[in-house]
Formats: structure tokens, sequence, C-alpha cells
């Protein structure tokens, strides 16, 4: 697990982003794979998440997933909130304690973010598609909607894919580009081949909505070195699927 230099200073809370290691699943998904989402037993992600849980807090609920879906919907989750299993969205908000909230990946951005003085806490899940159609924006409005502000928040970039390793087409450039010519700075041409960079962007979607706080955990998840779980490496392996990271953050 790893943690957050800014995040970890705080008493009242606990977080982690996780790698695979430290699990019960086997073969491709060894082995904390914590994605229902993937073709692994079902038996071993519930038990991967119960052992997650426990490293955060003995005392916490069940960890809050959604299945996500690439789109800028977030949850939030207050006392009023009636429960569903996993709602469609790929960020989550709450003010509620010893309620652990988390997202997945393998290679998309997790973003975690923290008001000091509101106590409210998000995870974010962002891919590419979620981070261009403003999931960040849209979370961080709706946090100072009700009542946090920028300048008592933190956010912590967990472990994605690095630009070195994240090859993509010109039509993809093109997309970004047409939104803003400024976009051009993401993408570096090596040996004709074309790069993007999704932390950094997702960086600059941070700081554009006023956090000034922030951390990036600059780990390439592509790199098997690092024991993340990476959707890019297993296709490079002609893996037919590929395990999940979790990325959770609590209030205490």
């Amino acid at each position: 697990m790893i943690k957050s230099k800014n995040l970890k200073k705080i008493n009242n809370l606990s977080h982690g982003f996780f790698n695979s290691n430290g699990g019960t699943s086997k073969d491709i998904y060894k082995s904390l794979n914590c994605g229902y989402g993937s073709r692994d037993l079902s038996s071993n992600v519930k038990k991967n998440l119960q052992i997650v849980k426990k490293k955060i807090s003995k005392s916490a609920r069940d960890i809050f997933l959604i299945n996500q879906i690439h789109s800028n919907k977030f949850i939030y989750i207050d006392k009023k909130y009636k429960k569903m299993i996993r709602p469609e969205a790929d960020a989550i908000i709450t003010n509620q304690k010893k309620l652990p909230i988390a997202v997945l990946t393998a290679d998309c951005v997790p973003i975690l973010i923290y008001d000091d003085k509101k106590k409210m806490i998000a995870a974010i899940h962002a891919g590419w598609k979620g981070a261009f159609s403003n999931i960040i924006g849209k979370v961080i409005k709706f946090m100072k909607k009700k009542g946090c502000n920028s300048k008592n928040m933190i956010a912590s970039i967990g472990p994605s894919i690095s630009v070195k390793n994240y090859e993509v087409q010109e039509d993809f450039k093109t997309k970004f580009l047409k939104k803003n010519k400024e976009n051009l700075k993401y993408f570096i041409n090596t040996n004709n081949k074309l790069y993007f960079d999704l932390s950094s962007y997702v960086y600059s979607s941070i700081l554009k909505n006023e956090i000034k706080n922030i951390e990036t955990i600059k780990i390439d998840t592509f790199d098997i070195k690092n024991k993340f779980f990476s959707a890019r490496r297993a296709l490079s392996l002609n893996h037919d699927d590929y395990g999940r990271n979790i990325s959770i953050i609590m209030l205490n």
C-alpha cells in the first residue's frame, strides 16, 4: 500500500493506493485483484476487499464501490443516501465517517480529495474519457457547493500509466485539440509514435479548479516492477483480462 505524503499527515483520515500484492487471487489476477468487473472468482475479489478494509480500519463499514463507466457522473453519500449496489458512476463524495469509498484502476488515474475544514472526501476514477468530460471539475464544483473551499482541499493523484507507455493515435490528439489547442502540451512525439500524458492532464484539471495543494505519486502502473495491474500491459502480453488496483479513502 502506498500513501500520500500529504494525506497521511491528517489524523482523522485513512487512505491508501494498493498495488497487486497481498491478496488471494491466482494466475493473471495475482493477487490483490479488487475488481468485480474482472473474470476472477467473485469469492476471491470479496476476500481481497476484506483484506483492504482491514488494512484501512478494523471498524470500517463495507467498502463503497461503483460500477465505473468512464463518465463524468458521481455519487454523493450523506446520511440520507439510500443504499444502492454499485451504482453507475466514476466518482464518490461523502461526509460520512467510517465509510471507505474507493475507485478501481488498471492504468487510469485514481484521485483522492479531502477538505480539511468541511471534513468531506472524494474518490475519482479518471480515465481519459472521464477527464475529458470534466469529471474532476464536476466533483470539485459539487464539493464547493456543499461548503468546501479550494484553500482547504488536498488532492492526491495516485499511480497510473506513464506518458512513455501511453501510446495514442492521431484522432485521439485531434479530439483534445478541438476542445482546447493548449492541450497540445500533453502530447509527445517519439520515434514516429504519439504519446499522451494523462497524469499531467489530470493535474492541470485539478489546478484549474483552484486547488493548489496537489500531490502526484509518480509510479507507472505499466511497469511490471511496480506490481500494479495494468490493462495495457495485459494487452501487450496477450492476456484476455486483467486485475484492478484499488484506491481508497475514509473519514475516521
